[in-house]
């Protein structure tokens, strides 16, 4: 089974079936905000959202993550956390955020396996919901994606009114649609042009464009160029963009310990604070703000393209929305091809 219909009646039942045997994250509101959370019932789940504040990708790639325990002394030892191996599903994740996952795979299960990473990543099906109503800051239409793309997820849900559209991607998706087929109904080619119609819709919601045409080779020449004090003139340095970015994969590693025991725990980190190439030797290559917020836009507009071939950013907004600064990612890409050789 491909393409499909559910009614948004048998969506509580659907839950029900895939809770009996998963662990269920799915956005819910909470303090008046939206953030992906395992569920445990269908009432829980609130889908009236444009994005949750925190990526889904705190469920892969966690925040803060104990790898194992030790004992120091001669007699001391290791003991290790083991792989989390229960199936995850993450119903309703965005196109922008299940796009991230197919840029942190190669950094975590590429030349060297994280095997904590690899073992939830392994074991989840990514659900995705199309964006119908997009934000006005979201520009995933710059990487030539779209609110409904069906590319970096297993299985895809189009919102049409009082039932869902459903295509299966992956083999992992469409064996998920077979299991639970008797809550489906087949699609009509009326369906498809809904879906459709519900797509382009989206896409002429989005109003603000990046222009990336040459940035990469327009970034080798700028390295030391004055725009990068301008543009860091307004930042604090807090970190909230780096944290709240779908793609941003820094981590420090910290020992927490007693007299007879210990840990070693893995946090996400910023390359927006100053003891992140805080060296040994008390220098720092990176001193200055201007420093942190050019290796920022380097990374992800020059760097990571070179080394991957795309950009390290799916357009999702969050660093525009919730900046306190107001600095905007977009004007910033926009005033460097301005800019004249």
């Amino acid at each position: 089974m491909e393409n499909a219909i559910i009614s948004k009646e048998k969506l509580p039942e659907l839950f029900t079936q895939i809770i009996a045997k998963n662990k269920l994250f799915a956005p819910v509101k909470e303090n008046g905000f939206s953030l992906f959370k395992e569920v445990e019932k269908a009432s829980e789940i609130d889908t009236s959202y444009v994005n949750t504040r925190v990526p889904p990708k705190s469920i892969i790639f966690k925040q803060t993550e104990t790898l194992f325990h030790f004992t120091p002394g001669k007699k001391g030892n290791v003991e290790k956390i083991p792989e989390e191996n229960e199936k995850i599903v993450i119903y309703a994740i965005r196109t922008c955020d299940a796009k991230a996952f197919a840029l942190l795979d190669p950094v975590f299960i590429g030349d060297f396996e994280d095997p904590y990473y690899s073992a939830r990543r392994r074991n989840s099906v990514l659900i995705g919901l199309s964006c119908n109503n997009p934000g006005p800051a979201c520009f995933c239409t710059s990487f030539d994606d779209s609110p409904a793309s069906i590319e970096y997820v297993d299985i895809l849900f189009t919102d049409l009114g009082y039932k869902y559209y459903i295509e299966g991607n992956s083999e992992i998706g469409k064996k998920f649609l077979e299991d639970h087929k008797t809550l489906f109904d087949a699609a009509s080619g009326e369906d498809q042009k809904s879906r459709d119609k519900v797509e382009r819709e989206a896409i002429g919601k989005i109003k603000r464009t990046m222009k990336l045409t040459g940035i990469v080779e327009k970034l080798d020449g700028m390295f030391d160029h004055p725009i990068w004090y301008e543009s860091a003139r307004k930042c604090i340095g807090c970190g909230t963009c780096t944290y709240l970015c779908p793609t941003c994969h820094c981590f420090d590693m910290q020992d927490e310990s007693t007299l007879n025991k210990g840990a070693r725990i893995r946090v996400w980190d910023s390359c927006m604070y100053p003891e992140y190439t805080h060296h040994a030797s008390g220098h720092n290559p990176r001193p200055a703000r201007m420093n942190r917020v050019r290796n920022r836009v380097y990374h992800k507009f020059n760097y990571f393209p070179k080394n991957t071939e795309v950009f390290g950013c799916t357009g999702c907004s969050r660093c525009i929305e919730y900046c306190s600064a107001n600095i905007d990612i977009i004007e910033i890409i926009n005033k460097i091809g301005e800019v004249k050789e």
